[in-house]
């Protein structure tokens, strides 16, 4: 796992070369199978910090909830939309699919996000089994 900025950036680059060396995608494919898992990746750790810090705030039937984490400017995630429960997925069990299914879930917990989050953010089938592996190390 990546531990700063350079790290990560490095870990981005050898997923492009990566994709350009083993893929059947051409270069104005590449910005099609990508952003779908690193936005997933982003919002997952952000939510995940915020239900740390919001952990135990809860009184008695005011249970945490998407306002408490709305409030800090945060996502509200549903556990199938998590990137560890995508990355968890068996291997072949259509993640392009999965993806897109928890973009959609995220749009129904934050609806102020209906229509905004592109389509096309999860990688295709004609896409092949490389870069399906590539979202994986994402």
């Amino acid at each position: 796992m990546a531990s700063d900025i350079y790290d990560i950036q490095q870990d981005l680059w050898n997923v492009a070369d990566e994709l350009r060396a083993n893929s059947n995608l051409t270069s104005s494919e590449y910005s099609t199978p990508v952003p779908g898992p690193i936005f997933l990746k982003f919002a997952d750790d952000r939510f995940d910090a915020a239900r740390v810090e919001l952990e135990g705030t809860g009184i008695g039937c005011r249970k945490i909830g998407p306002a408490n984490y709305h409030a800090k400017e945060v996502l509200d995630l549903p556990p199938e939309a998590g990137f560890d429960a995508l990355h968890a997925l068996p291997e072949g069990e259509g993640l392009g699919q999965a993806l897109s299914d928890a973009i959609r879930a995220i749009e129904e917990h934050n609806p102020d996000l209906i229509g905004i989050l592109p389509e096309g953010l999860s990688p295709k089938a004609s896409h092949g089994a490389r870069c399906q592996e590539l979202h994986r190390e994402v």
